[in-house]
């Protein structure tokens, strides 16, 4: 059964905010930007606001872990997908920052069957900073005048950077949890016998 703790509800929003800005943005809704921008800023503030609150009141649940990374993707790629369909964002730019998004839940579903958690780097904060800037942006001002053209690939190379960074900490950490079972199985082995870990 869901728990419905405050910060669980936050990120229930979140995603319920989702097809609000696209409709908003897409169905040609009478100041249609004015509240895609508006839901899309309350969304992501509630963001930081639901682990925050989450690990201070000690609430922390098993769908908030699950829940709070997928809502968080839902709203860039959403996002995105509308504005690559008014024209306002090359399909270049949001084909490689959704597929970075993509590749990095996948590869840390595999570290989480692996035992292996990898928290968010300031590199990782600093990238949703930027997409979130970004998407704001793009909806706010259209047509975007050059200064929001370069936040907009800034933010594309934080996403790169990040992924990058990402995968390669990753790796790092796998190797050292692979270094630490064959250890522990060289030292049970040497107490009660030769064991061998495939």
């Amino acid at each position: 059964m869901l728990p419905l703790n405050l910060p669980n509800l936050l990120t229930l929003a979140r995603i319920l905010a989702v097809p609000v800005i696209v409709v908003a943005l897409l169905d040609e809704t009478p100041n249609g930007d004015a509240l895609a921008a508006g839901v899309f800023a309350l969304a992501a503030i509630t963001d930081g606001l639901d682990g925050y609150i989450a690990r201070r009141r000690q609430d922390v649940t098993t769908f908030g872990k699950l829940m709070d990374p997928l809502a968080d993707k839902l709203l860039i790629v959403a996002a995105l997908v509308a504005l690559v369909s008014l024209n306002r964002l090359a399909a270049w730019v949001a084909m490689v920052i959704i597929a970075r998004e993509l590749a990095v839940t996948g590869l840390r579903a595999v570290a989480v069957e692996q035992g292996v958690v990898i928290s968010a780097s300031w590199l990782g904060k600093v990238k949703t900073t930027l997409q979130v800037a970004a998407v704001f942006a793009l909806i706010i001002w259209n047509p975007s005048p050059w200064p929001v053209d370069a936040l907009v690939y800034v933010a594309l190379a934080a996403t790169v950077i990040s992924g990058l960074d990402y995968f390669f900490g990753l790796r790092k950490r796998l190797a050292e949890e692979r270094e630490r079972v064959r250890r522990a199985a060289g030292g049970e082995g040497n107490e009660g016998g030769a064991q061998r870990i495939e």
